[in-house]
């Protein structure tokens, strides 16, 4: 395959120039559209195994061209514990400066920013590279497709629900941070997917009113999905988040099932 064959010979550098780098900077360019992302591997890598895959999506304030600054905020958590506790796969992608993750119209008005999730049906550019890059490392070989994870703070907790939902079937588990969604896009095609939902309860970025009407659909709705709302904190609930104590451990107790039975289509909602 090969998906396989070029990735086994970003592996091969990797180990000439370092013995397995922990981390790789990397781009993928699909349709004239490249998006730059970071790859965490796991300790003692072994190309002969399949890993999970944890994707993590930065905030707007991270966007750019540099490679470097979608890990700003999140780096230690995502090595400390997928590297050796939880090994896994991590890919980290930044969104270009000019995109977006999420399909949504913002304004400002009177220093005060709202988002509407319910009028922008096509994704973003952004969000259609990373689409396509999320299937070209579950078509490498390398990736245990039953374990695949997604998270992100911010604008990238709204486009770890967009994601879920333009992906269905694809992750076994989510973490958005203080972030936001079409909320009946998400019920209409959310399959078995699990949440764990953060946010700070003083958020004057992104109101915590939008996670608290999230969980309670998806509650409504059967889905696995759990709450923590941090009193007292604005908008940089991640710190709060990444602190928590079972979140690594709670992602790797989702499995897909639906891999684990046969292997399903690549069906992807545009």
């Amino acid at each position: 395959m090969k998906t396989k064959f070029l990735l086994s010979l970003l592996l091969l550098y990797n180990v000439a120039v370092g013995s397995a780098q922990t981390i790789e900077s990397t781009s993928y360019m699909v349709q004239g559209n490249t998006i730059s992302y970071q790859v965490i591997y796991p300790e003692n890598y072994d190309s002969n195994k399949e890993y999970p895959l944890l994707l993590f999506l930065h905030g707007a304030g991270e966007r750019g061209e540099d490679n470097k600054a979608q890990l700003t905020h999140g780096k230690s958590f995502l090595i400390d514990n997928f590297h050796s506790s939880y090994p896994a796969i991590v890919i980290v992608p930044q969104c270009p400066s000019s995109s977006y993750w999420s399909s949504v119209e913002r304004a400002t008005h009177n220093d005060q920013i709202t988002f509407d999730f319910n009028v922008v049906e096509e994704p973003t550019t952004a969000m259609s590279t990373l689409m396509h890059l999320v299937q070209h490392w579950l078509n490498s070989g390398y990736i245990d497709r039953s374990r695949v994870y997604v998270g992100g703070l911010s604008m990238g907790g709204m486009g770890t629900y967009e994601l879920v939902w333009r992906m269905p079937g694809v992750f076994a588990a989510a973490f958005p941070i203080c972030g936001g969604a079409n909320i009946d896009k998400l019920l209409k095609n959310n399959k078995h997917t699990a949440f764990w939902i953060f946010h700070g309860s003083d958020d004057n970025i992104v109101p915590a009113e939008f996670s608290r009407e999230i969980f309670k659909a998806l509650k409504k709705k059967g889905t696995d999905v759990k709450y923590t709302e941090y009193p007292g904190v604005n908008h940089g609930s991640w710190n709060n988040a990444f602190k928590q104590t079972g979140l690594a451990s709670w992602l790797f107790q989702h499995i897909n099932k639906l891999y684990l039975i046969k292997t399903p289509s690549d069906k992807v909602c545009k």
